[in-house]
């Protein structure tokens, strides 16, 4: 199914109040933050994007998609679900390896006929999740011992090239040990609609707007600006260089310098 947009409505908050806009438009391939201390209502907010309530949760929140009220079957049967979700804790339980899980999904998910069609996209699922993690990950390697920021970066770059899910849930990636802007990235090229619980500054400031939750409910939508995208980028240097000395100090390296200055916007050396 083709998303190009999904509508939230306010609802209310937990004392009953209606929130302080009436709706919201969020269209394919932006990224929304969600920001708020804990009790706050973020969790919540996911729960009625993922269930695409229509009045029925205790926030009476309403969900369009493509301006339409969502059918019955997009929220009752797994194979036209439209909506996947991505966790802080994520691991495998299947004792086989990357290459098996990869080619079983694709036929399952009949996006790829040829052998060499799927040979191809298994390669470009894995070399595209090790751009996320720093770790690099083999077709061979078995589920079972992936790290935990492996798994979600394979999940990452599964849900981008097999998946079906259209609109993705995030919720609190930051401390995985992946490359967070990368991971973002590679979902937005593939004109996912990212939905993101966080309270890290880095995915905060990179998405298009965030959502301000207080007592359960949206209180502010505050749009991401220019500036605030630029210190994003320079936080994730900061994090993506912090993953690099990482990977070198669990390697038994000796770390020779420390690394002042990031590279260009768009450039890593």
């Amino acid at each position: 199914m083709q998303i190009e947009k999904i509508t939230i409505f306010g609802g209310y908050d937990k004392e009953g109040n209606k929130g302080n806009f009436e709706k919201v438009d969020i269209f394919a391939g932006q990224k929304i933050g969600i920001v708020g201390p804990t009790g706050s209502g973020k969790s919540q907010l996911l729960y009625d994007i993922e269930k695409l309530a229509y009045g029925e949760t205790k926030t009476k929140r309403k969900i369009l998609i493509n301006d339409e009220i969502p059918k019955k079957e997009l929220k009752l049967d797994p194979l036209k679900k439209i909506i996947g979700y991505l966790t802080q804790h994520m691991n495998f339980m299947t004792d086989t390896s990357v290459y098996n899980f990869l080619k079983t999904h694709i036929e399952t998910r009949g996006k790829r006929q040829t052998k060499e069609q799927i040979e191809n996209l298994i390669e470009k699922i894995i070399d595209d999740a090790n751009t996320i993690t720093g770790e690099d990950i083999k077709k061979e390697t078995n589920l079972l011992i992936l790290s935990g920021g492996q798994s979600r970066a394979l999940m990452v770059a599964d849900l981008a090239y097999v998946s079906e899910s259209p609109i993705i849930l995030i919720d609190e990636i930051e401390n995985a040990g992946i490359k967070i802007k990368n991971a973002l990235d590679l979902l937005v090229k593939k004109e996912k609609i990212i939905f993101l619980v966080t309270h890290d500054p880095i995915l905060a400031l990179d998405t298009d707007k965030r959502f301000a939750m207080k007592n359960g409910a949206i209180k502010e939508i505050i749009h991401t600006s220019i500036k605030e995208k630029g210190i994003a980028n320079y936080l994730s240097w900061i994090n993506d260089y912090l993953l690099e000395v990482r990977e070198e100090v669990r390697e038994g390296k000796q770390v020779e310098e420390l690394k002042l200055i990031c590279s260009p916007m768009g450039k890593r050396e």
